[in-house]
């Protein structure tokens, strides 16, 4: 297991909880207790704001990381400590980690698989939440925005080994990150796929698809082994080990 000096780890544990603790309650399993120097031990600042295990926060910001495919958490993690993706607190947390380390971070939470919290009621409508449902299963030719299912997988859980699943993920956290992408506040290798499909999106379709995503049952929530088909455009990410979102 690779090593990470202590005095960073406690630094890294204490900053990030603290930053958490400000904004939201801490979602701590009482029932987990982890091994002192395990790797459960060393992620509480983690789970602090992504939840037990990387079952995601309480708030309908922090996603679920749990079970998401290792090349997909790695590559994310790597964005945050890079700077392709801004949010400060996870980039002070990763800041002086290794790519090693992040790989072993990245394979304990892909390893996790708590059960997935029900989903909130939708206060979106009918037509809104069909129109969601669309623009996830059969995409929108007229604008050349694809299914998300047709990256994601026809279960939209994910495929292996770097593309993430969509269901159980908050609605805010899913209408945040196409606003990242459409504001070039979140990069992926080029071509950027997913920032290109955003650009093509209206806000009416992000909240659409951000309410139907968000209100789907999970199930066990496992990636797919692979997709039926090619990706339907050129991803940038998916031709190394990123996910392409």
């Amino acid at each position: 297991m690779p090593s990470l000096p202590f005095r960073s780890l406690i630094a890294a544990v204490l900053g990030a909880s603290l930053s958490c603790a400000s904004s939201v309650s801490v979602a701590a399993d009482p029932q987990q207790v982890y091994p002192p120097d395990s790797m459960g031990a060393r992620l509480a600042a983690c789970t602090a704001c992504h939840g037990a295990q990387g079952k995601a926060g309480p708030d309908g910001y922090y996603p679920r990381i749990a079970g998401k495919p290792a090349d997909y958490l790695f590559n994310q993690l790597r964005h945050f400590r890079d700077g392709r993706r801004q949010y400060p607190p996870m980039q002070g947390l990763l800041e002086n980690l290794s790519d090693d380390y992040l790989k072993t971070i990245a394979g304990w939470f892909a390893d996790q698989h708590p059960p997935y919290e029900a989903s909130a009621a939708s206060r979106a409508s009918a037509a809104t939440l069909e129109r969601g449902k669309t623009l996830a299963m059969t995409g929108d030719p007229s604008r050349k925005v694809p299914a998300c299912a047709a990256c994601h997988g026809s279960a939209l859980t994910g495929v292996l080994p770097a593309i993430p699943g969509l269901l159980g993920v908050p609605h805010d956290y899913i209408s945040s990150q196409f606003g990242a992408w459409t504001n070039g506040l979140r990069k992926a290798s080029a071509p950027d796929c997913m920032a290109d499909i955003a650009r093509r999106m209206t806000p009416d379709d992000i909240s659409a698809v951000a309410a139907w995503l968000s209100q789907q049952p999970a199930g066990e929530g496992l990636p797919a082994a692979s997709l039926p088909a090619p990706l339907p455009l050129a991803c940038g990410s998916q031709a190394t080990t990123g996910g392409a979102s």
